[in-house]
């Protein structure tokens, strides 16, 4: 079964990574604690912690945590465990004095019976030595995946300098995931192969799931799932060839799909197909262009076009992420703001260039703008935020410069992943269909209750009491589910143009 999860994480500034999950069980090593496992297991992740003394805590759990309490309200152990178990918590803690000298054998018994993993915690420890000691095992983790992740960039991008690049990079990848790394060809045969050996069911289901990729344009780009034991994923190249990349490990951690991506990008790089020598001219135009040569110079070469400009901003941090974005879009040219355009993946800088026309790059770091046949679907790309020109013939790549420009502004404002210029009034600038796509991929971190909540909040203008009343609720966990929204968009919901935003985003889903 193929699958894409984004795992819950707890509420952090906007400004660091999200935290990866911490196992129950590292919680319950820790020297200082003294909590004692009585009930379930302690491979749990565990994605934030919450302490309530409601007698029905349902209302107010939003799943992954760990549950503290010390039943003060406690009165119905079974009926207790069942709403815990419905609401999603990762484990349930409880801490014994002053209210129960020893844990309740029923909530003991019920924990069992619903494979709720339940832990003591001593009289000595309070709760927030706990939700503190969790919080440290979370920073130590990220901090753990942040330095693993930068250590494989640089072992990946030494392997593609060696002399056999292909299976010195596919090697580096399977030694940083510690599983199997497999390029496939377009017919499903292994081309290259390294990494430790996996169960024949495994290899099987990798290449199954590397032929749901294939070479289909406006294809997915990648799939995972699992076979024989053993998490899968698979990427398709950017080459235009058809290969494709299968990864086979035990696990799958935070860092492992960027660590992936890397070597698709370099991979897409060292594989690509020879180009022909019009392909080359017409590079070499683009070149011109870009320097600041006026179109009228290269239009032979170049072609009357129609073509396309895109302005991009974002991408995952890492050195190849421009090369990655033009080579999903099918252009092999990347003008980054600040730099000379190169060839994707080349890494060579020079002093500052002009764009389309004589242009001036991007304004701001981090700014790709690209150039390609008004033919290539442009599409949202993850991590980055797209504005597109509308197609025009060579002669107007600098108004085409200038729309690209004001639609990536735009997509910035909106929050909108890409935005195409589209002249006629305010009206015409609003596809149905990508109000739509935009609505369900702005508001798919939200779970239908939490959307519903921000819908009624939004529409009584921010109200806590009203909104309670509405769905009659506490005013409590309206507070809550609303704070849960803010987390989850990575949005400051007291800012009125993102109310705008999600209240036309709730009304276009």
């Amino acid at each position: 079964m193929y699958e894409e999860a984004m795992p819950m994480t707890a509420p952090e500034p906007h400004s660091t990574p999200p935290a990866p999950p911490v196992p129950l069980a590292a919680l319950l090593a820790h020297p200082d604690l003294g909590l004692r496992l009585l009930a379930g297991t302690g491979d749990v992740p565990l994605h934030w912690v919450h302490t309530s003394e409601m007698a029905d805590p349902y209302p107010y759990l939003l799943g992954g945590e760990l549950l503290m309490t010390a039943g003060v309200q406690l009165t119905d152990p079974a009926h207790y465990v069942e709403r815990v178990v419905e609401a999603g918590a990762a484990a349930l803690a409880f801490g014994v004095t002053p209210v129960y000298d020893t844990v309740p054998a029923g909530l003991v018994e019920a924990c069992a019976r619903h494979g709720l993993p339940l832990v003591e915690v001593p009289p000595r420890t309070p709760f927030t030595a706990v939700a503190r000691a969790l919080w440290r095992l979370m920073a130590e983790a990220r901090l753990y995946e942040l330095r693993r992740v930068t250590e494989a960039q640089q072992s990946l991008a030494a392997a593609a300098a060696r002399p056999a690049p292909v299976p010195a990079v596919l090697g580096a990848l399977a030694s940083r995931l510690a599983g199997r790394a497999v390029l496939f060809a377009p017919d499903g045969t292994e081309s290259v192969a390294a990494g430790r050996e996996v169960p024949a069911e495994a290899a099987l289901a990798l290449r199954e799931l590397a032929g749901v990729l294939g070479p289909r344009p406006g294809g997915p780009a990648s799939a995972s799932g699992d076979g024989g034991g053993l998490r899968l994923a698979a990427y398709a190249l950017g080459g235009g060839d058809g290969l494709t990349l299968g990864v086979a490990t035990e696990r799958r951690g935070q860092g492992d799909h960027t660590i992936a991506g890397v070597a698709v990008v370099l991979l897409s790089l060292l594989t690509a197909p020879h180009r022909g020598a019009d392909v080359t001219v017409r590079d070499g135009a683009l070149v011109r262009l870009l320097l600041g040569a006026a179109p009228a110079e290269v239009v032979g070469a170049l072609g009357p076009g129609p073509w396309t400009v895109v302005h991009a901003r974002g991408g995952d941090g890492t050195p190849f992420a421009a090369a990655s974005l033009a080579a999903a879009l099918g252009t092999p040219l990347v003008d980054g703001g600040g730099t000379a355009p190169r060839a994707a993946g080349s890494g060579g800088t020079a002093p500052e260039a002009a764009g389309p026309g004589g242009t001036p790059p991007g304004d701001a770091l981090g700014a790709v703008r690209l150039l390609l046949p008004a033919s290539s679907p442009v599409t949202a790309q993850s991590r980055w935020t797209l504005g597109v020109s509308a197609p025009v013939e060579a002669g107007e790549l600098a108004a085409a410069d200038a729309q690209a420009a004001r639609a990536l502004r735009r997509a910035e404002a909106t929050g909108a992943g890409l935005v195409r210029h589209r002249p006629g009034g305010i009206a015409a600038l609003v596809d149905p269909d990508e109000a739509t796509a935009h609505a369900r991929a702005l508001l798919a971190p939200l779970t239908a209750p939490l959307a519903e909540t921000l819908r009624v909040w939004l529409s009584l203008h921010g109200g806590w009491d009203r909104t309670a009343v509405a769905m009659d609720i506490h005013r409590n966990t309206v507070r809550q589910r609303i704070a849960r929204c803010a987390a989850l968009l990575g949005r400051d919901l007291d800012d009125p143009d993102v109310r705008m935003e999600l209240w036309f985003a709730l009304k276009s889903r």
